[in-house]
């Protein structure tokens, strides 16, 4: 079951997505994610536990982290991604990490209090 808890950090409404079913499978599903915490929440930022999250993602050549992120990014959705990245070795998604949390949008972080700080701080 996917629980859906709101947070308040510094003024910003957070929504942290936890559970123990797989949420983000396809774009499709992605975007249901993204309805659903605006309908239930109305908070535009989410951190996602890593687990939610199918190994499809986390493979770069599958290219579904790419199209994620774009509609993160087209419907104004900041989200951050907590969990253990440890044993992901491929050199493209360790960039990719880089990358993304050096931006404004979407982040990898290692701990739930990590990606809700992130988002709370994002501009």
């Amino acid at each position: 079951m996917t629980k859906i808890e709101c947070v308040k950090e510094r003024d910003v409404e957070i929504a942290v997505v936890s559970g123990d079913e797989r949420v983000i499978t396809d774009v499709s599903s992605a975007l249901d994610l993204m309805m659903r915490v605006k309908y239930e929440t109305g908070a535009s930022r989410i951190a996602i536990d890593k687990n939610l999250i199918c190994e499809d993602f986390f493979i770069l050549s599958s290219g579904l982290a790419g199209e994620v992120l774009q509609k993160f990014i087209n419907y104004h959705v900041k989200a951050a991604v907590y969990g253990d990245y440890s044993r992901y070795t491929s050199k493209p998604l360790r960039d990719f990490i880089y990358e993304s949390n050096n931006g404004r949008d979407f982040f990898f972080v290692a701990a739930r209090e990590e990606a809700v700080e992130k988002l709370a701080g994002a501009k």
